[in-house]
């Protein structure tokens, strides 16, 4: 095959090639902004069972966790064309409530995420679902009327027992079909949004354990847990170090208590 080296054949060779290039190009972008338009059945199928005003692309679902009342967290997990969003994903630990109340610690993550919202700017989600029937419903929805955000998107409670569907102003509760993708999509944000609060309470009352027990040694108080911490990372690894490591980070009196205190 003569491939030519120069004059005009070999111009044209390289306009060829550089239509061929944006050609290429361009089918590459028209089958991502199609992929991008694709939008999932569940989706569609949700906004019709529900009758929401618009597709609940992007879906910002809420669940608390505590046990009897210690250690109060929640979570905030997004569903972006019903996949999970990880990197949006939110922990909250829950500062004005206490004791066991799920009303009044909805209201203040939900008050503390869309407040947040509106001053940065973020993306407003088409769809916030809150894990309860009607009694989280009105709760979630006075939270929101009160920092006007109320209105901005739809809301629902997704009760537990029935998987009944809670919308304002709504007496009766929605039934989607047991079998249809658009309770599938409910019930995996509703599960996922379960699991990683449940996993957030959970290291947030290992910490607390972890520190209290330091805390028992004699000589030992916050300042000295908070070092040791730092310095070794983790109390399995505090355990197991060697009694020098440890008194020549706290000291040679304190570091041998710590010592002795798990070599017992």
């Amino acid at each position: 095959v003569h491939v030519p080296q120069i004059g005009e054949k070999k111009q044209l060779i390289k306009m060829a090639q550089s239509n061929a290039k944006l050609h290429l190009n361009e089918r590459a972008l028209v089958k991502e902004k199609a992929e991008r338009n694709r939008i999932p059945h569940a989706v569609k199928e949700l906004k019709e069972h529900l009758k929401l005003d618009r597709l609940p692309r992007r879906i910002e679902c809420f669940d608390n966790s505590n046990l009897q009342g210690s250690d109060p967290v929640a979570s905030m997990v997004c569903f972006v064309d019903a996949k999970p969003r990880k990197s949006s994903y939110k922990r909250f630990n829950i500062k004005t409530v206490e004791g066991p109340d799920d009303f009044a610690s909805m209201k203040e993550i939900l008050t503390r995420r869309y407040s947040r919202v509106q001053k940065d700017g973020e993306q407003i989600p088409d769809l916030i679902i809150v894990d309860g029937g009607k009694g989280q419903l009105s709760a979630s929805v006075e939270a929101l009327k009160e920092i006007d955000f109320y209105g901005e998107c739809e809301i629902i409670g997704l009760a537990k027992r029935l998987e009944e569907v809670f919308r304002p102003g709504m007496s009766d509760p929605i039934m989607i079909p047991k079998k249809s993708s658009a309770l599938k999509l409910l019930q995996h944000a509703r599960d996922e949004a379960h699991r990683f609060a449940i996993n957030f309470h959970r290291q947030k009352r290992s910490k607390r354990t972890v520190k209290t027990e330091l805390l028992d040694i004699d000589g030992v108080g916050k300042k000295t847990v908070q070092k040791l911490l730092m310095e070794f990372g983790s109390v399995k690894k505090i355990k197991k170090a060697k009694k020098e490591e440890l008194q020549l980070s706290i000291g040679k009196s304190i570091g041998e208590k710590v010592y002795n205190y798990f070599a017992d």
